[in-house]
């Protein structure tokens, strides 16, 4: 939590879906964040089905096909295994 404090990054539990992607976009901004950034739904749907936590990386497919699961983070973490299924991924086994 100190960090959100040094960081001035401190919200209230949003209501509703509109003040969930008004304070999203709040943190993208003032953290600086240069990747792209979804917002889940108030239903939490895709948190439930891709089990974010804990940590985990992910390889997903235009098409939303799970190409690759990391094991839970960081320890389960092996970025040759995602490299890997990267380069099957694009035709380069």
């Amino acid at each position: 939590m100190q960090s959100n404090v040094r960081d001035n990054v401190l919200f209230s539990s949003p209501k509703d879906e509109a003040e969930r992607a008004a304070v999203a976009g709040t943190c993208v901004r003032k953290l600086g964040i240069k990747f792209p950034a979804m917002v889940d739904s108030f239903d939490n749907q895709v948190e439930k089905a891709y089990t974010g936590w804990p940590d985990r990386l992910y390889l997903i497919a235009p098409n939303n096909r799970i190409l690759y699961k990391s094991k839970p983070g960081p320890f389960g973490f092996h970025p040759e295994d995602l490299a890997a299924a990267l380069q099957k991924a694009v035709g380069n086994p």
